[in-house]
Order: C-alpha cells, then sequence, then structure tokens
C-alpha cells in the first residue's frame, strides 16, 4: 500500500468530501473506516426487523451543505424544500409558520399571541438573520476572516445580538409571547446543553442552524441522508479516492505515519498530510495524547407510524404540522425548566422535543407496500446530557422515552402509541438513541454529535487567513465537524482540509 499525497482518517461525510477535493486535483489519496460503511453519522438504516423504511438514523435534515461543494464534486443528489417551517401547539391551537403563505403565518399569531407584535418582530428577526445568512455563507468556503470583518459584513445589530451578547436577551427584548420566543431558542439548543440567557455557546449553535447554504432552510434529503453519503462517496471513487472499509485506526504519528487493523492483521501506511475525521478525543487517543471528553445533549427516537396523530385543533391539517418541526414543549420557560432539571441530573419532566416526518415530503424511503399506509417520525429531545444516562444506561432510556412520549401525548388528541406500526413479530417500530448510546453505537465521545462544542465560523488570534483545518502538527490537519466551521452535514470542514493542503 505504501505511501500517499493524503490519508483521511475517517470516512464520514467531511472525509469523503476532502477525498474527493483531493483526488480530482490529481492527488493519491487512501480514505481508512472503521466500519463496514462510510458516512458517518449520515446514513439510512432498516432498524426493525420486517418493515421496509430507511430511515435516517442519526443526522436527519440538510441546511449548510453549500451548492458550492454539490456542484464542484457533481452530486447526484436532491434537497427538497419543506414547505411549513413549523408548527407549534399551544392549548386547543397552535402557531403554524407557513413559508409559501405569510397570511396564513400572521393569522396563526394573532391566535396565539392575540396582537400583531409578536409577528411583526418575527419578520423583522428572521430579515436579519437572512441578510446575515447570505453574507456569511459564502465565506465558510474561504481562508478565516477576522472577527472585525466579520462584523463589518454583518452589520451592527446583527452583530450584537447573534455574536455579541446572548441570544436569549436579545430573544427577551424582542418577542413578548412565551411560545414564539422557545421556537426561536430551539436552533439554539439542538444537541448544545447550555443556558441561552447566558451562555453565548448557544449563540454559535443559533448561528449554525439559521445560515443554511445562505438560505437558512432545512431540506429533506431524498432518499435519506444515506443518500448524501452514498453521493459523495461515488465522487470520491469517481475521482480515484482509495476507499478502505474495516480498517479501525490505532495510531497517528506526526510525521504522518498512519496504524491500522483489519481482517488481515495490522498495516503501516504514510501520507504527506493525513486529514483526520475523528472527535477529538479519538484524534488524541490515536495521537498517543490526553484526551479530553465532551458531553453530547440530545435524544433521538425514530419511529413508523400507521398514521398521523390527530391534533387538538381540528382545523390544521396533521400533514402541514409535521411535515415541518413540530414543537413539543418548547415555550422558552418550558427550556429552562427542562435545563435546570437536568444540570440537577434529572430527567426533565416535560422534555422540550420537536419531531418530523420525512415521509410527508420523501414517501421514497418507504417500500412499496407501505407507501401510503404508513409514515416515519424524527424525534430530537433536547436537554438529555450524557450526565443522565451514564450511572444506568438502560433504565435511563427507557425514563427519558416515557417521559417524551408523555410530553408529546400532552400536545397531541391521542397518544401517539396508539398511531405506532407493529413489526411482524410484534415489536413496536420505536428506536431511541441517547448519548451514551452514539457513543457506543457511533464511536462518538460522549455521544456529542458536532465531535465538541461548536465554534465562532471567524479565526481567532492568530488563525486568520487559515483554514480553520491546521494543527500544531503540521501534516496533520483536521476535517472533521471539530474543525472551525465544522459541525452539522456540510461537508465545509473536508472541504477546508482540502484547500489547506492544496492551496499551501
Amino acid at each position: 500500500m505504501g505511501a500517499y499525497d493524503v490519508i483521511v482518517a475517517g470516512g464520514g461525510h467531511n472525509g469523503l468530501v476532502a477525498a474527493a477535493y483531493l483526488a480530482r486535483a490529481g492527488r493519491r489519496v487512501l480514505v481508512l473506516e472503521r466500519y463496514d460503511h462510510l458516512g458517518g453519522l449520515a446514513i439510512s438504516a432498516r432498524p426493525f426487523p420486517g418493515v421496509d423504511v430507511r430511515l435516517s438514523r442519526y443526522s436527519y435534515l440538510v441546511s449548510l451543505l453549500p451548492t458550492q461543494i454539490m456542484r464542484d464534486l457533481g452530486l447526484n443528489l436532491e434537497l427538497r424544500r419543506r414547505r411549513y417551517a413549523s408548527y407549534t401547539p399551544k392549548g386547543a391551537t397552535g402557531l403554524l409558520v407557513d413559508n409559501e403563505d405569510d397570511g396564513r403565518t400572521a393569522a396563526s399569531f394573532r391566535d396565539v399571541t392575540g396582537g400583531e407584535h409578536d409577528h411583526k418582530a418575527w419578520r423583522d428577526f428572521y430579515d436579519m438573520t437572512a441578510r446575515v445568512a447570505r453574507t456569511l455563507a459564502p465565506t465558510l468556503l474561504e481562508p478565516l476572516r477576522t472577527p472585525a470583518e466579520i462584523e463589518r459584513l454583518v452589520g451592527p445589530e446583527a452583530w450584537r445580538d447573534m455574536f455579541e451578547r446572548p441570544i436569549g436577551v436579545a430573544v427577551d427584548e424582542r418577542f413578548r409571547d412565551d411560545t414564539v420566543r422557545g421556537v426561536v431558542l430551539t436552533d439554539a439548543l439542538i444537541g448544545t446543553f447550555a443556558d441561552p440567557a447566558t451562555d453565548l455557546l448557544a449563540n454559535r449553535c443559533f448561528l449554525y442552524h439559521v445560515i443554511g447554504d445562505g438560505t437558512g432552510e432545512w431540506n429533506v434529503p431524498v432518499g435519506g441522508m444515506g443518500a448524501v453519503s452514498g453521493a459523495l462517496e461515488a465522487a470520491a471513487r469517481r475521482a480515484g479516492a482509495e476507499i478502505r472499509t474495516g480498517a479501525e485506526i490505532v495510531g497517528i504519528s506526526p510525521s504522518g505515519e498512519v496504524t491500522f487493523t483489519g481482517e488481515d492483521g495490522e498495516h503501516t501506511v504514510n501520507g504527506r498530510h493525513v486529514l483526520v475525521n475523528l472527535p477529538p478525543a479519538v484524534r488524541d487517543r490515536v495521537l498517543g495524547r490526553a484526551q479530553d471528553v465532551p458531553e453530547g445533549a440530545q435524544l433521538k427516537v425514530n419511529m413508523v407510524l400507521t398514521r398521523l396523530p390527530r391534533l387538538k385543533d381540528p382545523s390544521v391539517d396533521p400533514r402541514a404540522a409535521f411535515s415541518g418541526t413540530f414543537h413539543i414543549n418548547e415555550g422558552r420557560d418550558q427550556l429552562a425548566r427542562a435545563y435546570a432539571h437536568a444540570a440537577r441530573g434529572e430527567i426533565p419532566q416535560a422534555p422540550p422535543a420537536e419531531v418530523y416526518c420525512h415521509s410527508l415530503t420523501d414517501p421514497s424511503i418507504l417500500g412499496p407496500e407501505l407507501r401510503g399506509r404508513a409514515e416515519t417520525m424524527t424525534l430530537f429531545g433536547l436537554h438529555m446530557p450524557a450526565r443522565l444516562f451514564r450511572k444506568n444506561p438502560e433504565k435511563s432510556r427507557e425514563n427519558a422515552l416515557r417521559s417524551t412520549f408523555a410530553s408529546i401525548n400532552s400536545v397531541l388528541a391521542e397518544p401517539i402509541e396508539e398511531c405506532l406500526l407493529k413489526t411482524p413479530d410484534g415489536a413496536l417500530c420505536v428506536e431511541a438513541k441517547t448519548p451514551v448510546d452514539l457513543e457506543r453505537d457511533a464511536g462518538l465521545p460522549g455521544g456529542h454529535i458536532f465531535h465538541a462544542d461548536l465554534t465562532w465560523p471567524f479565526g481567532e488570534e492568530g488563525e486568520a487567513g487559515r483554514w480553520g483545518a491546521e494543527t500544531a502538527d503540521e501534516r496533520i490537519l483536521i476535517c472533521g465537524a471539530s474543525a472551525r466551521r465544522g459541525g452539522g452535514v456540510s461537508g465545509i470542514a473536508g472541504h477546508n482540509a482540502a484547500m489547506a493542503v492544496l492551496k499551501a
């Protein structure tokens, strides 16, 4: 096997992006992946025996993947826009945000808030985030700017409210209604355990959830998340990258030497550069350095339903409510209470969560016999840090799932359990994954879906002009989610690591 220009350690989506760019540029590239499949968390799976449904098992929507990367690599991939942004039940009514009917959205705001103020504030706030998205998104594929340059680009108002002071403060000032405040704040808490009233980590999470590909929209990958990784794998192979699965990396040297084990024993290869698409704690371990394990903070539940559940408001079509993001007990005060419970080491009493149904936008993930007879439902629970599941993982998962089902049932007109499909053996089609499960099943230390806490999308002192991929070891670059501007299914970290090699 010998020597390579570049060895990519880890075949997640970012590693595949980097491999495709580098191989297209004529570099000899080897990708090493521990598992028997590629894609990392961006995969599709059939978790329920006898049920022909390809679920996006971990990652489930696409927002940050730049059109430029799709175009550069010639990806055969379709992303569909969701007409409805969100629905949030409140009492016997609910807040429906319709991307294609502002009049309907305004009426929904009046029903929920009792006036016009918060709808106007909503439009003003998201006009601001849209301007930031259009301005900031192109810089993510360029050398790092300084904070001062980003401030000039986005303007003083956006810099103050999105970068400089806690996002919770800005939300409280702009909006009056607790439900509306909560809908905005959820984007600051996905996979992030933070208090948005005090912690700028929530701001960084919020940025990653609203800048998107210059639009901030969260789109549905046709065929599921596995289609994203499949398209990237095809691009890497087409470009000539060599890919080896079942290859567990056990050592990386600053000189570019990589040791891995496979079915045929242990091997050592050498690279002029090593692009590491591994969580920081794993990277440190294979480099023989001290490890700092982060903490993930989410509950992921995959379900298959025989039908959509009924809503308390019969005037809202469940297909509209569940095709966007359906918010569950995510008012501002509810989020704060759940955070306080989790910080004390307790599973929240009414866990905040959100769901959406991929199959409503893309029925292709359902087998032919299930189309029109079943729907998928994906739930993402907030404020579920790994600490809640360490002592007794199985029992804690059961308790968290039970509390989460009680939470969703509190906003529906019927129990969700009555809508669940059963496997041929009679088991309910429900799969729950805690951070501890992700640590065990997906090799993510702490179960942190971003590998580590998200960083600002600009350079800190001494980083401006670099790509956010560089390390203290000249030959070793970061091409995974923990790179600056990494996080989410974007390929940005892979692109930037490749550029750091090609433009050195």
